[in-house]
């Protein structure tokens, strides 16, 4: 049996939750530090973490948040599948096949 489509399985599962991970993360944490604005007595704090927090996605993405947040995500991505590809790979030589 070949071990090709078990690998880009795992390998596909995990190139996802390595892009949704760090996205959710980031834009929950944007999403809500912009809701702390409409709260009495913080609007100036979270206008100034979000304006900080956009300006940092902004410097990823050319210009654009979204675009910064996505590129976060690939890279992360990237990152996971290099990692699971090691792991594959080490487990595969760790077994004896």
């Amino acid at each position: 049996m070949s071990i090709l489509p078990n690998f880009l399985r795992s390998l596909l599962l995990t190139m996802i939750l390595s892009f949704v991970t760090p996205t959710f993360l980031i834009g929950g944490g944007l999403a809500s530090v912009s809701l702390l604005k409409y709260v009495p007595g913080l609007q100036g704090i979270g206008q100034v973490i979000a304006s900080a927090m956009q300006q940092f996605l902004a410097t990823f993405g050319s210009g654009s948040a979204w675009r910064g947040l996505c590129i976060i995500g690939m890279t992360c991505s990237l990152v996971g599948a290099l990692f699971d590809t090691y792991a594959f790979y080490r487990y595969q030589n760790l077994r004896g096949d």
